[in-house]
């Protein structure tokens, strides 16, 4: 029943319009929140629509096993869980889950890239992240707040990596995809990327797709991380220049 009614449901209307009202090539609306958590080195979350997402980073410190150590860069450890109450599926995926331990594993390499391990040799960087709400584009919002946790603990990053979907539905390409569209069926594309130096850190496709498919969604997913990172620069803006007027404040 439920793919019947994906059959016959219109993501995009005859007039240009979505389920939700947004135009295929616009974003939900997003917000970022450093330092939600004061126990962690950084933390921050990370909102598009109602998808939220929580991260809290550790370190860098020593590590606490000898035999993690690398002697020329900084390891990177990401646990990555969706806690019970953040959808209406039954099923509750904790870290022990399979897609969550696939998806941490991708969180990190994507990290790796991202982060000057170089500068760090023989420590460790945790990162918890955990899934509050979830309505589309887990992923990209997981990533997201990755990096903002990372750069509210002060580690050293290459440049902002922001990450985006984009989808494929009723012969348009879909900008930030959410539940209901991922689970119309059609190709969906993951893409992470280091905005300022043009550079693509992750490409991921749930779904096989045609090239003359693949080569919009991709460029249209990639346009998206330019969007997202604008809206992640404010907040590491905001928090610079809150930190600059608290150090400012306890001078007087």
């Amino acid at each position: 029943a439920g793919g019947c009614l994906h059959l016959a449901m219109e993501f995009v209307n005859f007039e240009g319009l979505r389920l939700d009202g947004r135009r295929p090539k616009e974003t939900r609306r997003m917000r970022c929140v450093m330092t939600v958590l004061p126990a962690a080195d950084g933390s921050a979350t990370f909102e598009a629509g109602n998808t939220k997402v929580l991260a809290a980073a550790y370190g860098p410190r020593e590590a606490p096993l000898r035999s993690d150590a690398l002697h020329d860069r900084c390891v990177v450890k990401v646990e990555f869980s969706q806690a019970a109450f953040s959808s209406d599926q039954r099923r509750r995926r904790g870290k022990g889950d399979r897609r969550s331990l696939e998806l941490g594993r991708v969180i990190t390499r994507a990290l790796e890239t991202c982060i000057m391990t170089e500068l760090m040799p023989r420590s460790q960087i945790d990162i918890n992240v955990v899934v509050l709400q979830s309505d589309g584009g887990v992923r990209a919002a997981a990533m997201n707040a990755c990096v903002l946790a990372l750069a509210d603990a002060g580690v050293p990053l290459r440049d902002t990596m922001a990450s985006c979907s984009a989808g494929y539905l009723d012969g348009t390409c879909i900008l930030d995809i959410n539940h209901l569209e991922e689970s119309g069926g059609g190709p969906e594309i993951h893409v992470a990327s280091l905005v300022n130096l043009d550079k693509i850190v992750l490409v991921q496709s749930d779904h096989k797709c045609a090239i003359d498919v693949f080569e919009p969604t991709h460029a249209l997913a990639l346009e998206g991380c330019k969007v997202v990172a604008l809206v992640m620069r404010e907040a590491m803006l905001r928090r610079t220049k809150d930190l600059a007027a608290t150090r400012a404040a306890e001078r007087l």
